[in-house]
């Protein structure tokens, strides 16, 4: 009987975990960069925000360890959301038993999987957009868990629960699907070629993830001012009237360029080092 530690849905969730990690060290700046821009565009003033000038800023402030503000927050959320996410895909491949999945297969896996985790660490999405944001002065995340938890109720651990389902649930059953669609379309190519299994992993990566950040924008704008002020909007409905009389269409873009490098990156560095730990694992 095969134990517990070697067990493939715990191989794939360790799996998960690990690629969580190195992704999120390494592209945690542009998370917050994007938050600030979001922020200062809807709330400071209406405008062109350079990602430049927000850098510059918060170097000047923080130094450059400032850049990584909200890693903790970061880690409590993207590794074990990653880390459940790809445990429930190989739950859900396992499941439908099949060398190549469909469109319509492969986009609701990546959005089932992504609706449960997201859905799960969501409190800890809340605490990441507000450090992030630099405007909340929390001592740490129990003093912030526990202030939440206090002013806002659960309530406001959950706040923007609708609009990040709308940003991730579509981003993830898109990514998944371009991904695995453009891996088989590239299969049969690869055995008589010399590029190399990763190399094409990654450039099928890079592609879904521009196509998937680019599409889930708008709603990203709208989550990140429904988790700043949840008492301000009742619903993704006020929020998305708020940042259009502010900046028009123009302000469902804020961000946009941080963001789509940081979860086209993120998104093909977690699947590349996944792919590659499960194979070193034995795991189809």
């Amino acid at each position: 009987m095969e134990s517990t530690i070697t067990s493939p849905v715990v191989k794939s969730f360790l799996a998960g975990a690990f690629s969580g990690t190195c992704s999120t060290v390494l592209f945690q700046p542009l998370d917050l960069l994007k938050t600030r821009i979001q922020f200062n565009a809807v709330n400071i003033g209406s405008g062109s925000v350079r990602m430049s000038t927000v850098l510059y800023n918060v170097i000047q402030q923080d130094k450059v360890t400032g850049l990584w503000r909200g890693l903790v927050p970061s880690f409590s959320r993207t590794v074990p959301g990653i880390a459940l996410y790809f445990s429930s895909i190989h739950v859900m491949k396992s499941k439908i038993q099949k060398k190549k999945l469909s469109v319509l297969e492969s986009a609701l896996i990546g959005a089932a999987a992504r609706t449960m985790s997201g859905i799960l660490v969501l409190p800890f999405t809340v605490l990441k957009t507000r450090f992030e944001s630099g405007q909340f002065q929390y001592k740490g995340m129990k003093n912030a868990l526990v202030l939440m938890y206090k002013t806002e109720g659960a309530r406001g651990l959950f706040s923007g629960l609708t609009a990040t389902l709308l940003r991730d649930v579509p981003f993830s059953g898109m990514y998944f699907m371009f991904y695995t669609q453009l891996k088989q379309m590239t299969e049969d190519s690869m055995k008589h070629s010399s590029v190399s299994r990763q190399t094409v992993t990654f450039a099928c990566g890079i592609v879904a993830g521009m196509c998937a950040s680019v599409i889930t924008q708008p709603a990203d704008v709208v989550k990140t001012q429904m988790q700043l002020y949840p008492q301000k909007f009742s619903g993704p409905w006020k929020a998305v009237l708020h940042v259009y009389e502010k900046d028009g269409l123009d302000g469902f873009l804020r961000g946009i360029v941080p963001r789509t490098i940081r979860r086209t990156m993120m998104a093909t560095l977690a699947w590349s080092v996944y792919e590659e730990v499960i194979r070193k694992c034995g795991l189809k």
